[in-house]
């Protein structure tokens, strides 16, 4: 196989699969949806063949235990896939919606309208869900799409991908429309991210070395985060039974996923009341706790933190600690080591909170809630197709609008400009 002429060919397909999408109605694409959804459920059997193939192959080449867990399905698993894909069916339909309409002295009306952004190329890592959610989420859109799902998941992305044809074939869209590349080739990735006579934005979806490659690389406008260090910042006035549940939560719900805690930080008016017993949940869990100085003397079984510890996202259970003096530090510690995605805190102080939201510089700001419920599913978008860090188009959980842009749109009457 010759990778560029590959890769060019998705490509043209896909640009001009991008124009018929572009002028689909919402029941025909909601028609293909919920095929694809039905074909889901009707094949969860096969879907699970194909993983359990996958993850074993994985296993055996020393996969690390993260992405093990990302790759895996499981029969609810397939039962969410199935779910989300319905619920983006039943979101309103985004394109072609105009706002901001207004008379010129002129006499002509101006507003804008949103429409589709095209060709979004998507690179993944495990995670074969990524291959429905994507899909769905381009087709509601009204985008062509071209899927570069990681080689662990080769497998698992064919056979959602030829659900995805079918249902797109069953409501008369272009097979074209959403495109799995076949070729586990890293050369495929390369080509992909400087396509950009075809594609217009890429979403990738992995670990760090895989961003910071196309970071350095991509020719294409990318929607991307590189990594997810989270904090919880526990403030003089929270209350002890919100801050052991949300630090549960938010730290060992999951290890793998990027909105898990990695980092809780202690207002230290109120360390001796708080993080006591907050250390002794996370110990009895299984978590590692690496703390500053004050942490450790609190918290003996906790192990002397790094600066570079402020700065990993650990995806395990491993936690680090450290003792504030008060939300100004805090804030300070959060914009300083955060990776801007998703950060929380637990306070009754209700001034504190909202400066605490103002100020916080992350895609997502929380108050009394775990850092997990950064999901675009939670949110209510049905699902996502990435997480963005950016401050520019798009920025926290990537939904159906965040795969759309504006265009100004004028309506006269035979005016013209004196």
């Amino acid at each position: 196989m010759n990778i560029t002429d590959y890769m060019q060919t998705l490509g043209r397909n896909a640009r001009a699969a991008s124009y018929l999408l572009a002028r689909a109605g919402t029941a025909q694409k909601n028609k293909a949806l919920n095929a694809i959804a039905d074909a889901i459920l009707r094949d969860k059997a096969a879907l699970l063949a194909a993983n359990a193939e996958d993850v074993e192959a994985a296993r055996l080449a020393g996969l690390e235990t993260a992405l093990l867990d990302r790759l895996t399905l499981t029969d609810k698993g397939v039962d969410s896939m199935a779910e989300g894909v319905r619920q983006i069916a039943e979101l309103a339909d985004p394109i072609g919606e105009m706002t901001d309409i207004k008379y010129r002295p002129s006499g002509i009306q101006v507003g804008k309208m949103r429409v589709p952004l095209g060709v979004i190329g998507i690179i993944y890592e495990a995670r074969p869900n990524v291959t429905a959610d994507a899909a769905a989420l381009c087709l509601k859109s009204g985008n062509a799409a071209i899927l570069r799902g990681g080689s662990e998941a080769i497998r698992s992305n064919q056979a959602i991908a030829r659900l995805v044809t079918e249902g797109l074939q069953t409501a008369g869209l272009p097979k074209t429309a959403v495109q799995v590349v076949e070729t586990t080739d890293r050369a495929a990735v390369g080509e992909l991210i400087t396509l950009r006579e075809f594609v217009d934005v890429i979403v990738p979806r992995g670990g760090k070395g895989l961003i910071a490659r196309l970071r350095k690389e991509a020719r294409v406008p990318m929607i991307q985060h590189l990594d997810g260090n989270c904090h919880v910042y526990l403030e003089a006035s929270a209350d002890l039974q919100k801050a052991l549940a949300i630090v549960e939560n938010a730290k060992t719900q999951r290890y793998s996923p990027c909105n898990t805690a990695e980092s809780l930080l202690v207002d230290a008016s109120e360390a001796a009341r708080l993080l006591p017993p907050v250390a002794a949940m996370l110990t009895l869990r299984g978590v590692e706790i690496r703390g500053c100085p004050k942490t450790c003397a609190l918290v003996p079984n906790a192990k002397a933190a790094t600066e570079e510890d402020y700065l990993t996202e650990y995806l395990a259970p491993i936690i680090s600690v450290k003792v504030v003096d008060g939300i100004d530090a805090a804030i300070a510690h959060i914009n300083h080591y955060s990776s801007h995605h998703t950060d929380a805190i637990v306070t009754e102080n209700h001034p504190l909170a909202l400066r605490f939201l103002r100020e916080v510089d992350s895609s997502s700001v929380m108050i009394n809630a775990s850092t997990r419920f950064a999901d675009g599913f939670e949110y209510g978008l049905g699902a996502e197709i990435g997480i963005s860090t950016d401050k520019i188009h798009a920025r926290g959980p990537v939904g159906l609008e965040g795969l759309t842009s504006q265009k100004w749109v004028v309506f006269g009457d035979g005016q013209v400009r004196s």
